[in-house]
């Protein structure tokens, strides 16, 4: 089998008599104890076994890693070199804003850009996946309630969002979510505070920055939301996006029709979305 393939883990486990979460969902609740069990999993197979669960990567559709999260929350202003191309105050508390589950958007999905909306825009972000319930917890604990990480694209229309005052319309259009390719779990990712964050629109280079350059870090960003609510498994946190977005550029460079968006993170993977314009 070859990095290039997909592994059914239900159905290895299936083949080895063993027992595991049919859906990701239950996957993640389960936490340390499913992994354990993928990991052992791992191990007492075959390359018969692994070959007789897996499909290439090539003929298989990718869905977002979480369809249907209890709540998706984002940070505005996270990043020190974003906040100073929007000429904004570095935010002493997290600023967040929310979007509904219907913008989650899948890899390889299209986004679609309403005619009306005549500024829409990318954000490429480090996404935290949640895997136990968090209310008030340290930022020492932090590492023992996050599942994995994933990548994320924020996508917005800006004519909206900074014509209503606040970011909920602009940020909540359908489709305004892309998430994937994957989650790589905390145990995989370890250090969250030194990863690349690259955006490219049709192969050229947007945005090139680094999580060092965040102004809350995951650990505190989770410690100060676990402070106003009850994070929740499968909950994703998108923690802010870095310089480099097409509104702040001079002159603007908004999205279009056909345009596709690619986003990397070191050690997780590739985001990759072409933009659709419809009546």
């Amino acid at each position: 089998m070859t990095q290039h393939a997909v592994l059914s883990l239900p159905g290895l486990a299936e083949r080895l008599r063993k027992e595991v979460p049919l859906k990701l969902g239950g996957f993640i609740e389960q936490g340390a104890d499913a992994l354990k069990k993928a990991e052992e999993l791992l191990k007492k197979a075959s390359i018969n076994d692994f070959q007789s669960v897996s499909a290439p990567l090539s003929a298989v559709s990718l869905l977002a890693p979480i369809q249907f999260p209890p709540k998706i929350i984002c940070l505005g202003l996270n990043y020190f070199d974003h906040a100073a191309e929007t000429n904004s105050t570095v935010p002493d508390e997290p600023v967040i804003f929310m979007k509904p589950h219907t913008t989650i958007t899948s890899p390889n999905q299209k986004i679609i850009k309403p005619q009306f909306v005549k500024e829409l825009d990318y954000e490429g972000e480090l996404c935290i996946v949640m895997g136990k319930t968090a209310k008030n917890v340290s930022e020492v604990e932090v590492k023992n309630h996050v599942f994995g990480y994933t990548v994320f694209n924020d996508v917005s229309a800006r004519d909206f969002q900074f014509k209503d005052g606040q970011w909920t319309r602009g940020k909540s259009f359908d489709t305004f979510a892309p998430m994937g390719p994957c989650i790589t779990t905390e145990n995989q990712l370890g250090n969250t505070e030194d990863l690349a964050i690259r955006t490219w629109v049709n192969g050229e280079l947007r945005q090139n920055g680094n999580t060092r350059n965040m102004v809350f870090n995951v650990n505190q960003i989770v410690h100060q939301l676990s402070r106003v609510m009850t994070l929740e498994p499968c909950d994703i946190i998108a923690t802010g996006t870095p310089a480099g977005v097409g509104h702040f550029m001079k002159p603007p460079r908004y999205l279009k029709d056909g345009d596709v968006v690619r986003i990397e993170i070191k050690r997780i993977g590739i985001l990759e979305n072409s933009v659709e314009e419809r009546a």
